[in-house]
């Protein structure tokens, strides 16, 4: 044999081994894969449509030796998504863990649920079915109901406590299927920097009444219907919904009347007499509702800090305490005066005095329950009534009480001149974000007054991109107010399991079909929770660096935009009444905007979160 055919024979071997070697590598990762959180995958293993302007990131969790490296803070969560890849029907079992013996690492493993949405007929992951770290199943997922399905994906979240060591924790992730064990190696490196526990942005997740509690846990309800409504069950179940969101570092809102100013029962005391005689006869299904959540005994069991609930309606409206009937008779002036006194008494007493109880006006007159709009206010001619209401507050309240009763406001096409109307009076603004972005100037002077701001808009379907859930907590950072209101988030439809309407009005899902008596949490959310580490890790560095470099840094970072990208100019239509305001020209005036924007990219939050970390090792 010619030493020139041994050569090609030996060429022919390596090239041959070296195919093997990267057969074989591929089947590894066929069989078991991390993903960046920025990364969502379908029920077939391919990354949702949405999500593939991100897919440079895919390799992102991997170090030299095909392990998973992670790098997070302490007080918080790093999280990524494992993904189970079987070609044909098997039975499987997935085993994740970082040994930790103080148990200041801890796994939370959560299947993703496939949602199949009507509008593109796709498949999206979205909720999170709490599971063990050890959890054994088969392909297809049989309650998921997907024929051919081939993947199936789990969300990670590794809590680490604020007073973690510092330094390197070894895991590992592995499959066990068709007498195969897939072994990914997981390392965590703990740096010294502490996420904040206070927010720099309060994240509002607003609802309705409680009635749709009884649809979403139907089971619950149809073994006792008759007293499900004043039963342990139900109570417990309303501080579960804000555990859930404060676990995710945002707070719970449930508005308890409706826009003929029907209260429900357990959302007000109970009331008897008329006039000078009305008083309050009864506090009990109150404080069982809302007394585990005012003096924070609600959230005993969490890994935050457990504290009051910063913010609460009350059911003041037109229509209670006093009834809408006296209006502008001293009957009515007397029935107000003496149950908020009444009021304000009982909860000085109880020691809630660290949250702020919410004044606040959601009817609308096209509604037909009152003839003036209390809710985004449209005509002038309708503050008069915020203005008696505050006369009335101020006779009811003791000057320094202790207690913070505090008047709201939801505005949007007049809240130029409501600003200065109603100056000294609403003390929390919650501002319609496309009109709120002409006045550039208002967050400061607003927060300067010592007001509360927070702008409005709903939450981003599943088809959007992952870091669509970012921009509002980002773009309420750079404008410097206070907070942003989902303004619904515990409605995901009829049917979100098998013909999903998108998520664009929930966060959160019931857990019953899944055995679990609580509300679970998205991938939404869980990413909203991440972008709100990533800003109280930024904002705690403005002594080391401006505000201002901070902010603009991370819009560019987010998508190369510039700070001004984010305002638009004041546009003519300000200076008209606002009666003469037209849908169409509003548009208009905030195309700036929506076109800077648009479609924020899978990796627009990965950039950002990158940049936070870069400055944490700086500080190191």
């Amino acid at each position: 044999m010619s030493s020139a055919v041994l050569m090609r024979r030996l060429q022919t071997r390596f090239v041959l081994l070296f195919l093997i070697a990267i057969y074989s590598r591929v089947l590894l990762a066929r069989d078991l894969q991390a993903l960046p959180e920025f990364l969502r995958s379908d029920p077939f293993g391919a990354i949702v449509a949405p999500d593939r302007s991100g897919a440079d990131l895919a390799s992102s969790l991997y170090g030299a030796k095909h392990q998973v490296v992670l790098t997070g803070c302490r007080g918080g969560y790093v999280s990524f998504h494992l993904v189970v890849k079987l070609p044909s029907p098997s039975t499987y079992t997935l085993d994740v863990t970082i040994p930790d013996p103080t148990n200041k690492v801890q796994i939370d493993l959560f299947r993703e649920w496939f949602h199949f949405t009507d509008s593109d007929k796709r498949y999206y992951p979205d909720a999170l079915i709490p599971v063990h770290a050890t959890y054994i199943s088969r392909l297809p997922e049989p309650d998921n109901r997907i024929t051919k399905q081939t993947a199936q994906a789990f969300w990670v979240d590794v809590y680490v406590a604020s007073d973690t060591r510092l330094g390197i924790f070894s895991g590992t992730a592995k499959l066990k299927a068709n007498s195969k064990i897939t072994t990914l190696p997981i390392q965590l490196t703990v740096l010294a920097c502490v996420i904040p526990g206070e927010d720099v942005v309060t994240i509002d997740h607003n609802s309705y009444g409680s009635s749709w509690l009884a649809q979403q846990f139907a089971g619950s309800y149809r073994r006792d219907p008759d007293q499900w409504f004043e039963s342990n069950q139900f109570f417990e179940l309303i501080h579960a919904y804000h555990r859930v969101f404060y676990e995710h570092r945002g707070i719970f809102h449930q508005l308890g009347y409706g826009h003929s100013g029907k209260v429900g029962p357990e959302f007000a005391p109970v009331l008897e007499g008329s006039g000078r005689a009305k008083h309050i006869t009864s506090w009990s299904l109150y404080d069982r509702h809302y007394g585990p959540l005012l003096d924070g005994t609600a959230f005993s069991a969490s890994r935050r800090v457990p504290r009051p609930i910063p913010f609460v309606y009350l059911p003041i409206n037109p229509e209670w305490p006093a009834s809408y009937e006296f209006w502008g008779e001293r009957g009515y002036e007397a029935e107000f005066v003496n149950v908020v006194s009444e009021m304000e008494r009982h909860f000085r007493e109880k020691g809630w005095t660290h949250t702020n109880f919410e004044v606040f006006f959601n009817h609308k007159k096209r509604y037909k329950g009152f003839p003036w709009d209390g809710d985004e206010v449209r005509f002038p001619k309708d503050l008069k009534y915020f203005l008696e209401y505050d006369r009335l507050l101020k006779k009811a309240l003791p000057p320094n009480t202790p207690v913070h009763f505090v008047f709201r406001a939801d505005v949007s096409w007049d809240m130029e001149e409501q600003f200065k109307v109603l100056n000294g009076i609403v003390r929390l603004w919650c501002c319609g974000g496309g009109i709120l972005s002409f006045y550039r100037h208002a967050p400061k002077m607003l927060c300067d007054r010592g007001d509360v701001v927070w702008y409005y808009g709903g939450p981003p379907g599943v088809t959007d991109s992952s870091s669509a859930i970012t921009e509002f907590p980002l773009r309420a950072w750079l404008w410097g107010v206070n907070g942003y209101v989902h303004w619904l988030t515990v409605s995901p439809g009829e049917d979100p399991w098998f013909h999903f309407d998108g998520g664009q009005t929930a966060l959160i899902y019931s857990g019953e079909r899944f055995g679990v008596s609580e509300p679970i949490p998205s991938i939404r959310l869980k990413i909203q929770r991440n972008c709100l580490q990533d800003l109280a890790l930024l904002d705690s560095l403005k002594r080391r660096k401006s505000l201002d470099s901070l902010r603009a840094r991370a819009a560019r970072s987010y998508n190369n935009s510039t700070l001004d990208d984010w305002w638009n100019s004041r546009p003519a239509l300000a200076d008209l009444p606002s009666d003469q305001w037209l849908g169409s020209a509003i548009d208009d005036a905030t195309k700036h905007t929506h076109q800077a924007l648009e479609h924020p990219g899978a990796s627009a939050w990965y950039n950002v979160h990158q940049y936070a970390m870069s400055l944490q090792a700086e500080a190191k």
